[in-house]
């Protein structure tokens, strides 16, 4: 199962990957804030990759067993499939446990976290690259603005600088300036021409100065808007949240939302019980030649729980339906599937009626075959 799950979650994160890296390299923003971006996308796809990487463990796993003919020698000293399948539900009920932490804490959580780092990465690109006419707040409580940028956004004409604080303000205006990197080039500096300093003095007056040039050593790295408070969605916010209907916030919850995706994600913390429905009949099938029907039959059956559940979910969110009808139903649907082919295994180990039904139509096929033939000779 680790095995499984850590290929899903590669083949999953290269493309979001290639991705990141176009933001980075349009943006300028660090390998370091793609690495964070990507860690937290790992929560969003391992809650996709745990169900199938289950069911591929138990399908694998039972099958192994019939290719070393364990499962005909398990079966034939009276051990049920029952018994064999109790291992199973026991390790998806850990599953739901952790699945619980996932989706009421975890996905939340990373997927604000995702936000966040992301609107730092595109705020990277701007890096103190300045627009005509237009006031930027950079470090250390400085507003920077000037009538006229250079092709490069450092070279400025018409500079105005402000610099407030609780008890004294600072005007600094200049005829030209740019902004440059300091020796380390962790900063910005900015250098002024023929500029006229304004600033309060302890007794309440004004004290006035000229220079020709000059520089500010202060740091003129844009400081970003911080972003958002969580809450303004709701896959931002954990199932206690939705349970108790409350936001960091405070504000209010539109009930729809709220139980579309409180349900949406119960029913996904639960999904792990119905996989060993599945994937033991299908597993044991393989034995007689079945591997690649049942694999296929399986992820379908699979896909199409996934695609039904976030349609549900859509349904409710949007007031169209009941949460509890729209995405329970497609659970209830999948577990009597599961139970039926559970159920008719117990009478005839190794067949199934989604077997018998790729017998018929590979009977099919070859009686149309053996037609043609017959009718060419």
């Amino acid at each position: 199962m680790i095995l499984s799950l850590l290929v899903l979650l590669l083949a999953q994160l290269l493309e979001r990957l290639l991705r990141l890296f176009d933001i980075a390299a349009s943006t300028g923003a660090s390998i370091t804030v793609v690495l964070q971006m990507a860690a937290t996308l790992v929560p969003h796809y391992l809650g996709m990759a745990i169900p199938a990487a289950f069911f591929a463990a138990i399908f694998m796993s039972v099958a192994r067993t019939g290719d070393d003919s364990e499962l005909d020698a398990m079966l034939a000293t009276g051990r049920s499939i029952t018994r064999m399948a109790v291992p199973f539900f026991f390790v998806a009920g850990l599953l739901c446990a952790f699945n619980f932490y996932l989706f009421g804490y975890l996905q939340p959580m990373s997927r604000y976290g995702y936000h966040v780092a992301a609107h730092a990465a595109l705020q990277t690109g701007w890096n103190a690259r300045m627009e005509d006419n237009r006031f930027v707040s950079v470090r250390h409580g400085f507003t920077l603005g000037a009538d006229d940028v250079g092709p490069d956004g450092r070279t400025l004409q018409g500079v105005f600088v402000e610099r407030r604080d609780d008890q004294r303000e600072e005007v600094i205006t200049a005829q030209s300036g740019r902004l440059v990197p300091s020796v380390d080039g962790m900063r910005l500096l900015l250098e002024l021409n023929n500029a006229l300093i304004v600033s309060d003095t302890a007794g309440g007056g004004v004290r006035t100065m000229r220079f020709v040039d000059g520089r500010i050593n202060e740091d003129f790295t844009l400081v970003p808007p911080p972003y958002r408070a969580r809450g303004d969605s709701v896959r931002e916010l954990t199932l206690p949240e939705l349970w108790y209907r409350r936001t960091p916030g405070g504000a209010s919850l539109d009930e729809h939302e709220r139980l579309g995706e409180m349900h949406g994600r119960l029913a996904r913390t639960l999904l792990p019980l119905l996989l060993p429905l599945l994937a033991l009949p299908l597993g044991m099938a393989a034995k007689r030649g079945r591997r690649a029907p049942g694999t296929v039959f399986a992820a379908v059956a699979l896909l199409a729980l996934n695609q039904s559940l976030q349609f549900g979910e859509s349904l409710a969110e949007s007031g169209r339906a009941v949460a509890q009808v729209s995405v329970w139903l497609p659970v209830a649907l999948f577990a009597v599937l599961g139970l039926w082919l559970f159920r008719s295994s117990l009478q005839w180990p190794g067949d199934n009626p989604v077997m018998r039904a790729v017998s018929a139509i590979e009977a099919m096929f070859e009686g149309v075959q053996k037609r043609r033939k017959a009718r060419q000779s």
